[in-house]
């Protein structure tokens, strides 16, 4: 493991990827214990602070964690996906915040790699699944629903979807598109949208799914993106208008 001193990159910022580099080619492996914060000042030539910001950094990313006592240290943690849904929502809800990515091309990556789920969610949906997104699509009909309520529904609604399909690989790539991407395109469309438009079409996608029915899944996962990406265009052109 090593890092350039003549690079402009922070000296910790390299140190953890340097680290990190390791972790995922294998050299060091889960509950490998990492040497000593001297140890690593030793080998990086650096201050015994810059190591322990380095290593502050692989704990927030989950690639590590530490123990006390005297077998304690720093060791390589088994990275779940529950942990990296976390790192993902972030990532994704900076990106969109900033304005790094168009509302457009948010709603057409989040809808594409839905819709790419419908085969499997249709064909491993369970009871549970289906009670679920037809729970929150009851709920989404009540009149004294707030906007914020009915935004966290809609989440849940397709976090079901996308759980349907039994493949967490696809659950980690759903997250940032769901669960950052779902509630900023509520933000910007809640005040022009039909509620009942958008019950109707949560109650048909259930059904299709309940029928394990992949096309009509699809075919109204597709109509939901149009009317989405429509409702934003109104508001748009409401807000340049003012």
């Amino acid at each position: 493991m090593k890092i350039d001193p003549d690079s402009p990159a922070d000296l910790s910022a390299q140190i953890a990827k340097s680290i990190r580099d390791a972790i995922v080619s294998g050299t060091l492996r889960v509950d490998d214990r990492l040497p000593s914060e001297a140890e690593l000042a030793e080998q990086f030539e650096v201050s015994r602070s810059t190591v322990r910001e380095a290593l502050k950094r692989l704990g927030a990313q989950s690639l590590i964690r530490t123990q006390r006592g005297a077998t304690g240290g720093a060791f390589v943690n088994k990275l779940t996906y529950p942990e990296a849904y976390g790192q993902q929502i972030t990532t994704a809800t900076l990106l969109l915040s900033m304005n790094a990515v168009s509302f457009t091309t948010a709603c057409e990556a989040r809808y594409a790699l839905e819709r790419a789920c419908a085969p499997l969610s249709a064909q491993r949906r369970t009871a549970d699944h289906l009670a679920t997104m037809r729970a929150e699509a009851h709920r989404q009909a009540q009149p004294g629903l707030t906007d914020e309520a009915f935004c966290a529904s809609d989440v849940a609604f397709h976090r079901a979807l996308v759980d349907a399909a039994g493949n967490p690989v696809l659950s980690y790539q759903l997250a940032g598109a769901v669960e950052a991407m779902q509630p900023l395109m509520n933000m910007i469309t809640f005040t022009a949208r039909s509620r009942e438009t958008i019950v109707a079409l949560h109650g048909a996608i259930a059904d299709a799914l309940d029928a394990q029915n992949a096309e009509e899944t699809d075919a109204k996962l597709a109509e939901l993106a149009s009317y989405t990406n429509a409702l934003a265009q109104s508001v748009f052109a409401a807000r340049q208008k003012a």
